[in-house]
């Protein structure tokens, strides 16, 4: 719950968008374009039908909302969507942009295809919308240098709906049976994951089947809490000399595997895929679940005023908290037959104040755009609300990160999954997680 002093969340939120340069480094608050992008005049959707063809994420509502109000403001065009596993779309997206590209995509890593030039540069875009006078660190994220790396800077080549963030949901009234508060420090979160199995309460939802190892999110969020999110951001942008195999990392991969050893989670982790991992959460069969944003807004029609949201805490009380949160990405392919079409409706679904609403309303998410707009509201006491203000939180203090299944193509489905699998099975240790990660990265980005 909220400490006293500490501004609700509301009004963290509406400060989000103007703070979001404060992750930028100094002199470093609008992007240079560096692309080769031709420029663009007025680019709409004309009068005539338009069919655009999307690609989107299965289990996330926000894409296929926004498309669909977007419709009825805008009748001439309709949608062809189809929508597909988040692991499935990092397969097959190379393929997918190279011989039937639809018009716009949701990409989970957009390094290697940039650098194949599957991806549309939306530089000329950004001039012409004004995306470029928007705080810096809005893009960035989204931004490929040459040949495909390192990302954080360069062209265009994504755009997203929204600043997502992950953290920890917990059950409001399971939490009352332990006498839980939200935790200052990582210590008092492990005294709060003890006590509920001592209660009989299963502590931890998780999933880890399939090809999308779900441990990632909170080793991620342990590593970071034991070391630094910058460095863990440098890897995943593929900066030379970057590693994922260091003794900080090696510590919060350590405490995972602490968690796993004490049984907080459920025993058949790795046959639990995450719509039942969600499904376990919300039918009250867990306490705490490991999550995103892009939960809240179902979550508070399933379990309306019961669920609450915080950030994973650091070691040290008081130090900033770090966590995944960015935009969910989305490209233009450069085969597109209705690019113009496909980034006005970009454009559109982060302006637009039904499209911002709709943002939070579905998608439980802090919406890009420009500094000065504003930020829908979310229902007080909600895990939107929450949710709200620790994207802010994170945006304030310069402490996000890109997901670390984002840093290649392969890295999620090849290396991070088959490994935090046998960590859980208790087939390997953290370390050689780690080295065997940063090997297979190293083979997948050529050094």
């Amino acid at each position: 719950m909220p400490r006293a002093g500490r501004p609700g969340p509301l009004a963290i939120a509406a400060l989000a968008v103007s703070l979001l340069a404060g992750c930028s480094a100094p002199g470093a608050d609008r992007p240079v374009p560096t692309g080769t992008a031709a420029p663009v005049s007025n680019p709409d959707c004309g009068t005539a039908p338009v069919v655009l063809r999307g690609r989107f994420e299965t289990g996330f509502p926000l894409a296929k909302a926004l498309a669909d109000e977007f419709t009825r403001q805008h009748p001439n065009v309709t949608w062809d969507v189809r929508e597909e596993q988040f692991a499935v779309l990092t397969q097959n997206a190379p393929r997918l942009l190279a011989d039937d590209p639809p018009d716009l995509v949701r990409l989970p890593q957009v390094s290697d295809l940039a650098g194949a030039g599957l991806l549309r540069d939306l530089d000329g875009y950004a001039a012409e919308f004004g995306w470029d006078d928007w705080p810096a660190a809005q893009l960035r994220p989204m931004r490929v240098g040459p040949g495909g790396r390192p990302r954080g800077e360069g062209p265009l080549y994504a755009m997203g709906f929204s600043t997502s963030v992950t953290g920890v949901f917990y059950n409001k009234d399971l939490a009352a049976r332990i006498g839980f508060r939200e935790p200052a420090t990582l210590a008092e979160f492990d005294e709060a994951l003890a006590r509920a199995k001592q209660a009989g309460i299963p502590p931890l939802a998780g999933f880890n089947a399939g090809a999308t190892g779900g441990l990632a999110f909170p080793l991620q969020a342990l590593m970071a809490a034991h070391g630094s999110p910058a460095a863990i951001n440098d890897w995943v942008f593929q900066r030379p000399g970057a590693t994922v195999d260091t003794p900080a990392n090696a510590e919060g991969a350590r405490h995972l595997q602490r968690w796993l050893r004490a049984g907080y989670f459920d025993a058949d982790l790795n046959a639990t895929d995450y719509a039942r991992m969600v499904d376990r959460f919300a039918s009250g069969r867990a306490l705490f679940m490991v999550d995103g944003d892009w939960e809240a807004a179902a979550l508070d029609r399933r379990m309306p005023g019961r669920v609450g949201f915080f950030l994973v805490p650091p070691v040290r009380a008081g130090d900033a908290r770090a966590a995944m949160a960015g935009p969910p990405t989305f490209g233009v392919p450069a085969g597109a037959a209705h690019p113009d079409c496909a980034a006005f409706f970009l454009n559109w679904a982060v302006t637009d104040r039904v499209a911002r609403e709709t943002t939070v309303r579905v998608g439980g998410a802090l919406p890009l755009g420009p500094a000065d707009a504003p930020v829908p509201p979310a229902e007080p006491g909600s895990a939107t609300a929450a949710t709200l203000a620790a994207a802010a939180e994170v945006v304030a203090s310069g402490t996000g990160m890109d997901f670390i299944a984002n840093a290649t193509g392969a890295i999620l489905a090849g290396s991070w999954t088959p490994r935090l699998q046998e960590l859980a099975a208790g087939e390997v240790t953290p370390e050689e997680v780690l080295r065997r990660v940063q090997e297979d990265y190293a083979d997948q980005v050529g050094g």
